[in-house]
């Protein structure tokens, strides 16, 4: 589970509850005088006693308005004290609550003698109102502390005459604030140690806390006695207290309300009698924030936020409006007491635009200002300019003086092929003269390369012909590339507009050439099949109906295809996922058994061996679905397993019908005597694995390009479905394991696989390097992709030094362990390289430097590879568009780690750094231990 450290109020569906607990305060009685005047008032309960029955009734309001019906206490007999310590639990659920709501809880007395024969019976006996989100937006929790208004009953107006907390008094001009009181800023505090305690925050002693508690009561009944004192000795001489209170409860009994302003004063009836309210909110792990309703734009929003000056990165945020004194809605922010703030929608911001910006956009690229706009050439200041422009990266977004400036020499860069996707973002689409020109230019414009190309086919290119044109570049490169890129480009289709009514596929689209390309090489059509289905099932709420149709159609085109020029293919891939069923039914039946693993390994062999499964041999041999090279012919029943872990899963050893001839480099092959091993699970989401090994294979191509062998293992990983799919085995050993085992000692593993002792540390030369190179490759790499949640268990080792991580559950600096170093180069890494003096390590930092450089000149790619991905399910990036957005989110990543804000050697530093900070890590190796401690514990 994902660590986190508030809640929000939508989360909450529970109602809104609140405990009343204690009234406390001192009544005062009245003389006889008094009584003799006004006979009734001896009828009302609380004179009779001073502690008679009362009832407490509770209320939701919000924005003056009450929400849902009160509830009220039951009848209670008080002896010492009023104490209810009843829940009230009212009619609303918290996440339908606005951020405005507060309780408005009345305490009723009894009277006997109601005003014109009414047979209600209940007086107010005082009222108090509390916000049910504090002024931070936090819901409320624990303890709270009211004062009660005597003889009001609660007001759930705003702002409310009876606030739990009382406004601080007015004061004159001149008149100097009263100097605090020791006692009550004693009081004060005890209160605050009193609520730590309550939470278990202070240990809790059961002798002691009753002294304490003894104490406490008595010093605030000293100090609301004195405060009572200073302020009959400050009041001025008006008429008696006891004469003022049954003058205010006679006025309340007969139904008029408060007494005259001439005859007393709220601040003087506060002051004869102090009662406060003791309530409880319930208590929560996390604070809850409040969160308001997405509530759907309007239709008149939905119209303009289609039209692409909507869809800009750089949309300009709604107005500001100020509204004169007095005319300003109560649930304004208010930045001014005067002139409160408040932001109000402009239905015209989506549709038009700065008038002065526009008519210079206008004079700007109006061909008046040259005698032939195709002559205009840059000066030497200007190229300089022009050169900074294109350096940007492609998550860059160019400003209107950059555009205006790209626009104007758009002719004499056409010879320049970094600058066409420039050209693009600086096209205005609205203005069909730019759009006319644009597309008259596209044909003439040098080659570009294939990174352009993927840019070309994002979220924020949706002309037909500059897409076409992407398209039509992605012809000219080989099967080999366009695999690399095929996750990507299966993204990029839902960028794509169709005609609903349109038969078959355009032949300018993704889509038809991704189909023609596939249908040639079965080795692209094996993989876009899988992708293409993964996404037709996926019904998660990430993935939406249109997308799912989108892909849907695209694969029920591209079996069409299949069954005109080779029906055989497309009746491969259908037995293919005949397979894929029967080893996903299998797969769960073993997950959900409650037998233990050593039944579960029984089971799986026995349900393997099943005649009627048809695993143990497949005729005729179908082509692996992870792997198309390889044809499987069946299943060794006797060599499965199951893995320790809660998802079981399973490990399957295939029979391979041929010898997986002619396979590319940069896939590691297992096979052993004809062998294939695998790993299958199901309850699992692969396609962020998936994505990893695929951004993994492609640098190691980059790096292989410029001559540089850092011996990777991207091993093959294909999702089946969103919660199921297949992994490449292979053997190796965890460093965890190696640490057991030899003590350690990786270099100690190395010895005793390869000794040599003419070699470097006693290990043979070839081994040795292979070790320093995939040590190097793999702690670049997973910087570059933020590869979070690495511990001794997911970084594996093979006999010939080839080093490799596996499990990419966290990606884009998510990391589930506090602390976590940006690299992970353990001590048992650095061990086995002889240590951070050693030749090996500094050979080591060299490896990483070189492979560091090599893929920035590279970020390009990268980065529109990660950008055709935003709008995917894979889990990371999904959560990282959702908290930063747009291309601050999954390609800002990054794209930070790529440092490309500074120079190449600033970059090396950095990097050097971060290498430096990781062997020092020392948080690293707690949580090391930490985690062999809980995998122990759980074996």
């Amino acid at each position: 589970m994902d660590t986190y450290t508030f809640a929000t109020s939508r989360q909450i569906d529970f109602p809104v509850c609140v405990r009343i607990n204690t009234l406390e305060g001192k009544q005062l009685s009245f003389p006889y005088s008094i009584l003799l005047k006004h006979p009734e008032i001896r009828h009302v309960g609380s004179v009779q006693n001073t502690n008679s029955e009362l009832y407490v009734t509770a209320q939701l309001w919000a924005e003056s308005k009450p929400l849902g019906v009160s509830m009220q206490t039951p009848h209670t007999f008080f002896k010492n004290s009023r104490t209810w310590n009843k829940w009230l639990e009212l009619p609303v659920l918290v996440k339908d609550c606005p951020s405005s709501s507060q309780v408005a809880i009345t305490v009723w007395d009894i009277s006997a003698c109601p005003e014109n024969g009414s047979i209600d019976h209940a007086v107010p006996f005082g009222g108090t109102t509390i916000p049910l989100f504090d002024e931070d937006g936090t819901l409320r929790k624990g303890r709270q502390k009211c004062k009660v208004y005597r003889r009001k009953a609660a007001d759930g107006q705003s702002p409310s005459r009876t606030p739990h907390i009382p406004p601080p008094k007015r004061r004159k001009a001149n008149e100097q604030p009263p100097p605090p009181i020791p006692e009550e800023e004693e009081l004060e505090r005890l209160e605050q140690l009193f609520k730590k305690h309550e939470m278990n925050d202070i240990p809790q002693n059961d002798w002691l806390d009753q002294l304490v508690f003894q104490n406490v009561g008595k010093k605030a009944r000293d100090v609301e006695q004195a405060a009572r004192k200073r302020s009959s000795v400050n009041r001025p001489p008006k008429r008696k207290s006891a004469e003022m209170i049954s003058a205010g409860l006679k006025d309340t009994v007969n139904g008029y309300g408060d007494v005259d302003a001439d005859t007393i004063s709220d601040e003087d009836k506060d002051d004869d009698e102090r009662f406060t309210l003791y309530v409880d909110f319930p208590r929560w792990d996390f604070p809850v924030i409040f969160e308001d309703y997405g509530y759907e734009p309007s239709k008149m929003m939905k119209e303009f936020s289609s039209t692409p000056s909507a869809s800009a990165v750089g949309a300009k945020p709604p107005p500001e409006v100020r509204y004169g004194p007095g005319i300003a809605p109560g649930t304004s922010v208010v930045d001014d007491e005067d002139y409160p703030v408040v932001q109000i929608f402009d239905p015209e911001q989506f549709q038009k635009e700065n008038p002065c910006e526009s008519k210079h956009r206008r004079l700007v690229r109006s061909d008046r200002n040259a005698f032939s706009d195709s002559d205009q050439k840059p000066n030497a200041k200007m190229r300089d300019e022009l050169n900074e422009i294109l350096s940007y990266g492609p998550t860059q977004e160019l400003s209107a003086q950059d555009k205006d400036v790209i626009w104007t020499f758009r002719r004499h860069l056409s010879r320049e092929k970094r600058a066409l996707t420039k050209v693009v973002k600086a096209t205005d689409f609205t203005n069909p003269n730019e759009v006319r020109q644009l597309v008259e230019l596209i044909p003439r414009w040098a080659k570009i390369d294939v990174d352009a190309a993927l840019e070309l086919l994002g979220p924020t290119y949706d002309n037909p012909v500059v897409r076409a044109y992407a398209v039509d570049r992605l012809r000219q490169a080989g099967d080999a590339e366009l695999q690399l890129y095929l996750l990507q480009l299966v993204q990029a289709l839902k960028f794509e507009k169709y005609e609903s009514t349109e038969e078959g596929l355009p032949a300018s689209s993704l889509a038809k050439f991704l189909i023609d390309r596939a249908a040639n090489n079965f080795m692209l059509g094996n993989y876009l099949h899988w992708f293409l289905m993964v996404e037709c099932v996926d019904q998660s709420t990430d993935t939406s109906a249109a997308n799912r149709a989108v892909f849907a159609r695209v694969e029920y085109y591209f079996m069409v295809e299949l069954e005109k020029r080779d029906p055989s293919l497309r009746k491969t891939l259908l037995r293919q996922g005949e397979m894929i069923t029967i080893l996903s039914s299998i797969s769960k039946e073993i997950r959900f058994s409650r037998a233990n693993r050593l039944q579960k390994i029984e089971l799986l062999k026995k349900t393997l061996a099943d005649p009627k499964n048809e695993l143990v041999k497949i005729e005729p041999p179908i082509p692996l679905a992870l792997d198309p090279e390889v044809q499987v012919c069946g299943v060794y029943p006797d060599e499965a397993n199951v893995f320790k872990s809660s998802l079981s899963p399973l490990y399957l050893s295939l029979k391979i019908a041929n010898a997986a001839e002619g396979s590319s480099a940069s896939t590691p092959r297992t096979q052993t005597h004809g062998k294939y091993p695998i790993i299958f699970k199901t309850g699992d989401d692969l396609r962020q694995d998936q994505l990893v090994i695929q951004i993994i294979t492609l640098m190691n191509n980059l790096l292989l390009k410029e001559n540089l062998d850092l011996k990777l293992t991207p091993y093959r990983i294909l999702a089946t479905s969103p919660s199921a799919g297949a992994v490449q085995f292979i053997p190796s050993t965890a460093l965890s394991v190696i640490s057991a085992k030899y003590k350690g000692s990786v270099l100690a593993y190395l010895r005793a696989n390869n000794p040599d002792a003419s070699g470097p540390l006693g290990v043979r030369k070839e081994t040795m390097d292979t070790y320093i190179r995939s040590c190097a490759g793999y702690c670049v790499i997973t910087y570059i992709l933020g590869v979070g949640d690495r511990h001794l268990d997911n970084l594996l080792l093979q006999p010939s030094g080839h080093f490799f991580h596996i499990d990419f559950g966290f990606i884009l600096g998510r990391d589930p362990k506090p602390f976590a170093p940006l690299i992970k180069l353990c001590k048992e890494m650095v061990e086995g390289l002889g240590g951070t003096t050693s030749p090996q390590y500094a050979q080591f930092k060299q490896f990483c430097f070189t492979a560091y450089t090599t893929l920035r000149k590279s970020s390009s790619l990268v980065l529109n590879l990660f950008s055709l991905m935003v709008q995917s399910s894979v889990t990371d990036i999904r959560l990282m568009e959702e908290q930063m957005g747009g291309m601050g989110g999954a390609v800002g990543k990054v794209r930070e780690r790529f440092n490309l804000d500074v120079s190449e050697e600033e970059a090396v530093r950095a990097l050097d750094q971060v290498l430096a900070d990781s062997v020092n890590a020392v948080f690293g190796v707690v949580i090391d231990r930490l985690h062999e401690f809980v995998q122990g514990w759980r074996a």
